[in-house]
């Protein structure tokens, strides 16, 4: 037997009743709404005399397919012992739940497992909503109690260092698969612990992947892939949700295999493809207050790691100075992404930031170090139907008296809506010609001149 190492009593979301006839089964939020107080009250009771038999300190070092022989024979004997009698797809479905408590992160496993789910969003033990195709939808999924979603919530942060009680009361952290997670318990939380996962994808997004959504058209994608390979810094702007992160996975395929990437982040979920990556993660501050290393330290640090590019995950505090100086002493083709409606708020944000950083410098020079930093902002957004889309491409051109100037390559024209409420338009050239292209030709990037015709329509959707 197993040794133990006890975690509590709590129970599963749910138990899957006998299908009709014909009828497929159903996964996540397809199950049925209510679960019998009968089968309820069996699960947790179930779920507490397994956790007092096994011991739990093994189960790392066991597949799921070692351990669900001996769980099954031991809710069996449970089941009997307490002279209940369950069909086989509901004893099959009631271990499967007891597995998914002991090895994953119980009702949320489902979830975590529909590709077709992009966020996971819990408001306290009775309530989930999934993000799914870009338009939210309530699902049955729910926990026990209060205490069922902290010991879940406190087995996602405890795997990456991290801690949440009263004294710290919101984290963010990530899954083992790159999935982004934030909560905030009580006494923030007033109804109950929030929880919030934003799903990555196990096969990262590709640049022709993204040309097939509609994302953006098969000729922008080259302007692009020649601005990453003729190593211009690169600022990907737009709201939560919109998929700065997939665009930065996205663009880093174009990086070439030769060059030393150093990426920084506050919750490790960059996925990039490149042999020689150093991937850098910021340390929160431990239970007494100290230890914290934040983005700034980091990038720091960075400067003195030999990088060739380096890739700031989300600039969002003093680190937008230290990230201009990289990009402006040499560290030409870094990235980073930046929360801002319009490439002009965009640079506004991070003037914002520079002002962060504690650094006396005046305001136009701060507009300097930004206008010679950075060559392109790349402006993307989720639509009203829930597709993203890039939604501009413009070139930082320099200083004029005490304006940053800037200029609009390519943008996408929204037309109007189908019957279905679908977003119409098309991506179109400017028709100004940028001056990377010059920049990009010098070293043997020779852009298309037919790309920046004015009024040049590269798709209809």
């Amino acid at each position: 037997m197993w040794q133990l190492r006890r975690s509590g009593a709590q129970d599963l979301e749910k138990v899957d009743a006998p299908t009709q006839p014909g009828q497929p089964t159903l996964v996540a939020d397809r199950v049925q709404a209510e679960v019998s107080d009968r089968i309820l009250s069996l699960k947790v009771e179930i779920h507490r005399q397994l956790i007092d038999r096994i011991n739990l300190s093994l189960l790392d070092k066991m597949s799921r397919e070692q351990i669900a022989p001996e769980v099954n024979d031991i809710v069996a004997e449970l089941l009997e012992t307490a002279g209940q009698v369950l069909n086989r797809a509901e004893r099959s479905a009631l271990s499967n739940e007891v597995l998914d408590e002991l090895l994953g992160l119980g009702p949320l496993e489902p979830l975590l497992k529909d590709e077709t789910i992009n966020d996971i969003l819990v408001n306290g033990s009775q309530t989930v909503f999934v993000e799914r195709f870009g338009v939210l939808e309530k699902v049955p999924t729910r926990f026990q109690d209060e205490k069922h979603l902290l010991r879940i919530i406190q087995k996602i942060v405890s795997a990456v260092g991290r801690r949440i009680d009263e004294s710290s009361p919101f984290v963010d952290a990530r899954l083992a698969d790159g999935s982004r997670v934030n909560a905030i318990v009580s006494p923030l939380a007033i109804d109950g612990s929030l929880l919030s996962i934003r799903k990555f994808s196990k096969k990262p997004i590709s640049m022709d992947r993204m040309i097939e959504l509609g994302s953006m058209p098969a000729e922008m994608s080259e302007v692009l892939k020649g601005i990453v390979q003729g190593r211009r810094n690169v600022i990907i702007s737009g709201g939560t949700g919109s998929g700065k992160t997939t665009m930065l996975n996205a663009l880093s395929t174009f990086i070439d295999e030769r060059e030393r990437i150093v990426t920084i982040e506050d919750s490790a979920e960059l996925q990039l493809q490149q042999e020689h990556v150093a991937r850098l993660e910021t340390r929160p501050p431990n239970i007494e207050g100290k230890g914290e290393v934040n983005q700034r330290d980091l990038v720091k640090n960075a400067l003195r790691m030999r990088p060739d590019r380096i890739i700031l995950g989300e600039c969002r505090g003093g680190e937008a100075f230290d990230m201009l100086q990289a990009m402006n002493t040499g560290h030409d083709g870094s990235m980073t992404t930046i929360h801002a409606n319009t490439p002009r708020d965009a640079l506004s944000r991070i003037e914002q930031m520079v002002g962060m950083s504690g650094i006396d410098i005046s305001a136009r020079s701060a507009r300097a170090q930004i206008g010679s930093a950075i060559n392109v902002v790349l402006q993307i957004g989720r639509l009203s139907d829930g597709k993203r889309k890039v939604l501009s491409l413009s070139e930082l051109t320099g200083m004029e008296g005490e304006t940053i100037t800037m200029q609009e390559i390519f943008r996408f024209k929204m037309t109007g809506r189908d019957d279905s409420g679908n977003v119409l338009g098309y991506h179109e050239a400017t028709g100004i010609r940028p001056k990377f292209a010059t920049e990009l030709a010098s070293h043997g990037i020779n852009l298309d001149p037919a790309l920046f015709k004015p009024q040049t329509r590269f798709d209809q959707r």
